[in-house]
């Protein structure tokens, strides 16, 4: 049984899609790349598609964080700071757990995003929940992005 990794969405399968790695013995995050090419004007915002989709124990969720080099050379930021991947986004019946990557450009210059090109890391990490915790007891996932906080 698979515990925890990544997958091709079906929307990309087929088209060159990589999975994501780390890069050395002792890296915590997986590179995430950009499924498609993408620009972004100086205080716009973008929703870039990897293609992927990760899947892992109930207990886990994937943290996407920027790649450095992005932030620092070309004044990229992730619109919410850190990206939040829950256990129950793999497979939604939404976009069937598609991962975008949300990029705002703070600098003063159009910034490319290639396609293939690494934008952000995910790293994998068990959390601990409250005593008495309750939540979702027999609830199910009803949305893609951004349904946990949709009000029912």
């Amino acid at each position: 049984m698979k515990t925890r990794g990544f997958q091709i969405v079906s929307a990309h399968a087929g088209k060159g899609i990589n999975l994501p790695a780390r890069k050395t013995a002792m890296s915590a995050g997986y590179d995430l790349a950009a499924a498609e090419p993408a620009h972004l004007e100086p205080g716009a915002a973008a929703m870039i598609p990897t293609g992927l989709k990760a899947y892992m124990e109930p207990d886990e969720v994937l943290y996407i964080h920027i790649r450095s080099s992005l932030a620092v050379k070309r004044h990229l930021v992730l619109t919410n700071s850190v990206g939040v991947v829950d256990a129950d986004y793999y497979n939604n019946p939404d976009n069937e757990g598609h991962i975008y990557i949300a990029l705002i450009n703070r600098g003063k210059e159009p910034v490319d995003i290639e396609r293939g090109e690494r934008i952000a890391q995910g790293i994998f990490q068990k959390y601990l929940v409250a005593d008495g915790d309750v939540a979702g007891e027999g609830a199910e996932r009803q949305g893609g992005f951004g349904s946990t906080g949709s009000a029912s």
